[in-house]
């Protein structure tokens, strides 16, 4: 089940809604745990195993480690264990076949395999509980004694398919002890319907740009290829950007706060301030439990860059099973390293519109090694956008996507910077009705989408 369908806006969510609102304080845990398992049930409900044994294991665990609080050496075999048996269900569903291949490629031989589907959320919520685990190692939070509050927050649907990655720190009072009133469920549906029209209204409509440039036959001329990539850029962001919003929507409906996952990303002025501001709750995670404990930047030089590589190949792979997305995480690594050791004394002097198209060109380019699986696509639509080989600087199919998606292009630059936003969240002040009749109209234009249109998935979830 996923947010941007007719049965979950029209069937799950109201019916939920209504037994949660309903249900007495003692029994919306219950509630919520049941709601979240039946969610999770119904596109996959053979992993719903898998999802619940996470729980029990990471519950566990947790209160085993807390136990060994004198004991330092049974306290770090307890963690490595931990991490191991989370990393290896995640490494077995997700790189087995990967694994696999790549071994039968080094050695020439063809390893047959079955094709496993990978769980939903499983990236997610496995981060999610080892952040649970490692807090309570670090001693930041006490183990959870009662298994229902803990399930709450390991099986939680509205963040568990595709993020953010929320931590047990940030809502641990709210396990128990949360409002739930109509005052927050009238914001959550507006975090909700900005979400959703991001999804069905841009990323949708871009996505069908990019896949029509990408999958076009022969060589296309260097403006079609940046068109093309820059429509991905724009519908990755308001794909993942559109589910966050519509995941802190929820939990808001529900009592909970989320912290922000995007933060304007495409206003940066440096890839360094890009990475602070996308995909929030990753980058954070990595920081406080890949490169601090490497040792961060407190390091000498070498070391500091292979804390940076390291973290970066790691948080390429994160993102999938395919060679393309490590080479997209030590791009950014090296990226970065190019910001902190060379570009430092550049980028600040350089005026703002000129810092952020260089940071847009440099991420535009990253979404090509993201989007492209296949190394000879990937280099193909490399040389088309610098020249070598395309079908001339511009050409009528160009034309016709400048032409076609000239209002979509302006709406999507518009909808990614914060002004827009702001100017509607004046109006909700000032004009609650019309901003009560825009969300409306926006709430009703995305449903006659999802009926007319074939039905697609949030790019996320597939990791």
């Amino acid at each position: 089940m996923v947010f941007n369908s007719i049965f979950f806006i029209f069937s799950f969510l109201p019916i939920f809604v209504l037994v949660y609102y309903l249900a007495p304080r003692k029994l919306k845990n219950p509630a919520l745990v049941l709601g979240s398992l039946f969610f999770y049930a119904w596109g996959e409900p053979v992993y719903l195993i898998l999802m619940v044994f996470s729980a029990f294991f990471n519950y566990y665990m947790g209160m085993e480690l807390e136990s060994l609080a004198e004991d330092p050496n049974s306290r770090k075999r307890n963690l490595i264990f931990t991490v191991t048996v989370n990393l290896g269900i995640l490494g077995f569903f997700k790189y087995y076949g990967f694994l696999l291949d790549t071994v039968g490629n080094l050695f020439g031989v063809a390893i047959s395999h079955p094709q496993l589907s990978l769980p939903i959320g499983i990236s997610f919520y496995t981060f999610k509980n080892l952040s649970y685990i490692f807090d309570i190692y670090k001693g930041k939070i006490s183990a959870q004694r009662r298994f229902l509050t803990f399930a709450v927050y390991s099986t939680m649907f509205p963040h568990m398919a595709a993020g953010p990655i929320v931590r047990y720190a940030d809502i641990e009072e709210q396990l128990t002890r949360r409002p739930v009133n109509i005052l927050r469920f009238g914001l959550g549906t507006e975090y909700f319907i900005k979400g959703l029209a991001k999804k069905i209204l841009l990323a949708d409509n871009l996505a069908a740009i990019y896949s029509g440039i990408a999958s076009g036959a022969g060589s296309t001329s260097v403006v079609t290829t940046w068109i093309g990539i820059f429509a991905y850029t724009m519908e990755i962001y308001f794909d993942f950007s559109g589910y966050s919003d519509m995941a802190i929507g929820l939990g808001k409906m529900l009592g909970f706060d989320f912290q922000k996952n995007f933060d304007y990303p495409y206003t940066s002025t440096s890839v360094s301030e890009f990475w602070r501001r996308w995909h929030i709750s990753l980058g954070s995670w990595f920081r406080d439990y890949v490169y601090i404990p490497l040792g961060g930047n407190r390091v000498s030089v070498p070391k500091h860059i292979r804390n940076i590589l390291v973290v970066w190949a790691l948080t390429g792979l994160w993102h999938g099973a395919s060679w393309n997305f490590v080479l997209w995480g030590l791009y950014y690594g090296l990226l970065l390293l190019l910001e902190k050791y060379a570009l430092s004394n550049v980028l600040p002097r350089l005026p703002k519109w000129a810092a952020n198209i260089y940071t847009m060109i440099a991420v535009m380019i990253g979404w090509v090694f993201f989007s492209q699986t296949d190394f000879g696509s990937m280099g193909k639509y490399f040389l088309n956008m610098f020249g070598i080989g395309a079908s001339g600087f511009i050409d009528s199919t160009a034309f016709y996507y400048l032409k076609t998606g000239l209002i979509l292009f302006i709406i999507s630059i518009l909808a990614c910077r914060p002004g827009l936003y702001k100017h509607f969240k004046k109006m909700m002040h000032r004009r609650p009705r019309t901003a009560a009749a825009v969300n409306i109209i926006l709430a009703a234009l995305c449903v006659a989408f999802m009926v007319y249109n074939s039905y697609s998935p949030f790019l996320y979830m597939k990791f």
